[in-house]
Formats: structure tokens, sequence, C-alpha cells
């Protein structure tokens, strides 16, 4: 048990001799995903590979006490202070539950929808918060409007959001790609957005999945374990050449990438190959590689 001041995880590996530090980070873990456990830091989320970091670091055998607590404390999965969930909660009533899901949904999407809520799974869907966010509009909090075309008329977003739209009006001059997690919340497609048509069902939100998106723009995606590439736009997008140099450029991140199909496809003849190629890739006897 961890006690309501919090501790730090070397300590919760003192409280269970014997148990090897692996475990306890994967216990902890199992904990912080059912809603038991919190951590006062932001470390051990902001890596996708921590916590598989974590358990490989601290399951070899160490000898010494200063040794078994600099391992159990060096990766950034288990740092900072570790807490129970439970009293935060306390005396918190149904209302503060409804406002606080409705800010959080706000913080998180910039733009709230009807599809965005659907997505998430919310008890009770768009109606269980509808009412909560037009609170917030009367207070200021949020702003209703047609933001995203297409989404719905029933749209609620953060002041702060509505003004980085409108920059968004004019393009920049050069055309910015990013990598994203495909279940990756500020990853819209597959939630709020609907697959580009050209996915032919290949994409989804599955996790280990990677979308590249330039402007916005979903023009890549590369399936979990990295073996199929599809692409999302025509072929003879330029778009496509800032997505295949981004996705080149984050293999520090995904790990080495041997892309076997390509649009369904072999990798080798297809006609991406050669851009593949120029972004860093190495052909194979069967697959693109890199990394």
């Amino acid at each position: 048990r961890i006690a309501a001041g919090g501790a730090f995880f070397a300590d919760l590996c003192a409280a269970a001799p014997g148990e090897p530090a692996a475990e306890v980070a994967a216990t902890l873990w199992l904990l912080v995903w059912a809603g038991e456990v919190t951590n006062d830091a932001f470390a051990p989320v902001r890596s996708p590979k921590a916590l598989r970091a974590a358990v490989r670091q601290t399951s070899a055998p160490r000898r010494g006490r200063r040794l078994r607590r600099r391992a159990t404390t060096a990766s950034p999965a288990v740092a900072g202070r570790w807490l129970p969930a439970a009293p935060l909660f306390v005396g918190a009533s149904e209302a503060d539950r409804a406002r606080a899901r409705a800010e959080i949904l706000l913080e998180r999407h910039g733009v709230v929808t009807r599809a965005a809520i659907r997505a998430e799974g919310v008890s009770g869907g768009f109606s269980a918060v509808y009412g909560e966010l037009a609170a917030l509009e009367l207070t200021g909090g949020a702003r209703r409007g047609y933001f995203v075309e297409g989404l719905g008329g029933a749209q609620f977003a953060l002041p702060g959001a509505v003004e980085r739209l409108r920059d968004l009006r004019e393009p920049p001059r050069e055309p910015e790609a990013l990598v994203l997690a495909a279940a990756d919340p500020a990853q819209p497609y597959g939630a709020a957005l609907g697959w580009p048509a050209r996915a032919g069902g290949r994409a989804s939100r599955t996790a280990g999945a990677h979308v590249v998106l330039v402007d916005g723009e979903a023009v890549l995606f590369l399936e979990r374990g990295g073996r199929s590439l599809q692409p999302l736009v025509d072929l003879e997008s330029p778009a496509l050449g800032a997505a295949i140099d981004a996705l080149a450029a984050a293999v520090s991140f995904t790990g080495r990438l041997a892309v076997e199909r390509i649009d369904g496809a072999a990798a080798i003849g297809s006609p991406l190959e050669d851009r593949l190629v120029t972004a860093g890739f190495v052909r194979g006897v069967r697959r693109l590689s890199i990394g």
C-alpha cells in the first residue's frame, strides 16, 4: 500500500523485499491504468517506451543496496513520487465530476465535437456533457460555434483553440509534417475525423501504429510492427515527399523499420520505392529498411 503522502519507487521496492524491481514496476503501472495510483511528475508518461525500458533496466541482477537503488530509479517510467488516487476525489460531487469531465475534454481536444466524445467512450455520450459545456460557455470557459466543417453544428472549443484555428487560415510556406501514434488523442483520424477513403479499411487507431500528418492531413499510415505502409493520399500528392522524410527522421522514436508492403503490394517495385530510398531507406531482397 502507498501512504497518503506518496512514495518514491526505491521506497516501494524496499517495502517489497525479495520482489524483483521489474515486477514492482509492472504492478505499479497496472495500478496506474486501473486509476488507483497517480504520480506528481510528467516524466513517466512522456515516453511511450518508458515502461518497457524500466522493465529491461531493472530486470538485470544487481549487487549491493546502493546499486539496487540506482537501478530502480534510473528510468523515466518510475520517476517522481507515487500517490494513491482515491484521496483526490474525496468529497467530489457528481456535479463536480461532470464539470471536470467537460474541462478535461476541452483541454484534450481543443474543439469538442459529438464524434470526439463518442470516440472517448464517455458514459451517456454527448448529452451527458452537453449541459456542462453549455455552462462553461456562459462563464467564458468555452465557445460554441461551427469551427470545423463537417463535424456537426454543436461544437465547443477553448478560446485559445479558436484563435489557433484562425491562424491556420494562411497555410505555412513549408509543409509541416508530424508523426503521431495512431491512438494518440492528438491524432483525430478514426475518432473525430473519418479516415481518408484511400485507406481502404487498412488504417485504424491501433496501439503501435503511426500516422504521418502533413499540415493536418493524414498522408501515411504505418501499421504496428512497421511492415506495411499505406498511403492515404494520391501517389502524386506533393505531401507524400514531406511525409516520407518525416517518417524517416522519426525512426529514432519508432525503432528500425523494415517495410515489406506498400499500398497492399510488395515494397520492392512500388511507385514509392525511389522516394523511400531518397529519404534514407535501403533496398533489400524483399523490403526497404532504415535504422
